[in-house]
């Protein structure tokens, strides 16, 4: 049996989906579904069960048993970076990945988790190193926090594999539920069919109109490189998960316009709300997941936007 939270969500659906193509279908989804919207995203997926991610946690600490495990996603999170409720955020991103890593690490399950390349900040450089990590806001926070707990459980010796994986910009299928943390690549879909212009930020941080530069990785790739980690469980760490190289917002909304055939860049003004609170450029160093055996080719800008508006028009 295989775990996947935040199953029903972007990242943990198209994981469900990745494991259903090689056959898996002994899935347990364990979700929060009080939003139900994102039922869509497993109307495909063939899994064995459903479980609330409050109800899971209970079965998890209490005496319930859920079998034997041959390895735990942990994709569950709230990764609103808007988002400034502290207790709520902790709670779900650092105390539930809490819980769930010392029931796999006490039971040798593999626990692979998403983290996020928001532990960087502002800073310049993307590297898997304390000196590199300031956070910005309250999300990157909450996963910087839990990394280094990771940190601190590894240097005891750990038996079971345990990876983390630094999430840079995702985009791609089966994210429509997430409304405006949805990736610029919906957005600039949707503004090309209702209004023939893609939105795009004024010039911030040194850069030029639509020039801030992003890691944008397709979800396909991120699913890939999880699967790369189960298939290899003497891989343990925490790992950049981009493509290694920073593109513009302005190559995104290019992509998109011509998949359409049609449409133009606006700049508006930087939103004062963000200011001090942006990343300008991200831009992954995949050093060490190169070194840890991995070597699956990303796709650029070009190809996965197109990929991705094929599927998102069609559906």
């Amino acid at each position: 049996m295989i775990i996947v939270t935040g199953g029903a969500g972007f990242v943990g659906s198209n994981l469900v989906l990745a494991l259903n193509q090689r056959g898996i279908t002994d899935i347990i989804v364990v979700d929060d579904l009080k939003e139900g919207a994102k039922f869509v995203n497993l109307v495909e997926a063939e899994i064995a069960d459903y479980r609330d991610k409050e109800a899971f946690l209970q079965q998890l600490t209490g005496n319930g048993t859920l079998g034997p495990i041959e390895a735990v996603f942990h994709n569950g999170a709230c990764s609103d970076t808007t988002e400034w409720n502290g207790q709520y955020m902790m709670g779900l991103n650092y105390d539930y990945s809490k819980a769930l890593l010392e029931h796999c690490v006490t039971r040798n399950v593999p626990f692979i988790y998403a983290s996020s390349a928001a532990i960087y900040g502002g800073g310049q450089v993307f590297k898997e190193e304390r000196q590199y990590e300031r956070p910005l806001n309250l999300y990157g926070y909450s996963k910087f926090l839990f990394d280094q707990y990771v940190r601190r459980r590894m240097k005891t010796a750990l038996k079971s594999q345990v990876v983390g994986f630094r999430y840079f910009n995702v985009y791609g299928p089966r994210e429509q539920h997430k409304g405006k943390m949805a990736s610029t690549a919906f957005h600039f879909n949707n503004q090309i069919r209702e209004s023939g212009k893609c939105k795009l930020f004024e010039g911030s941080g040194g850069y030029a109109n639509g020039e801030q530069r992003r890691d944008f990785i397709h979800v396909d790739d991120v699913c890939a490189v999880n699967l790369w980690a189960l298939d290899h469980p003497k891989a343990s760490g925490i790992f950049n998960l981009g493509t290694g190289h920073s593109q513009t917002f302005n190559d995104v909304a290019n992509a998109v316009i011509k998949f359409h055939g049609k449409g133009k860049i606006e700049y508006i003004p930087f939103p004062e709300n963000l200011k001090g609170r942006y990343q300008s450029f991200t831009e992954a160093d995949m050093s060490a997941l190169r070194a840890a055996g991995c070597d699956h080719p990303f796709m650029t800008v070009e190809q996965g936007v197109a990929k991705y508006m094929e599927w998102l028009n069609r559906n």
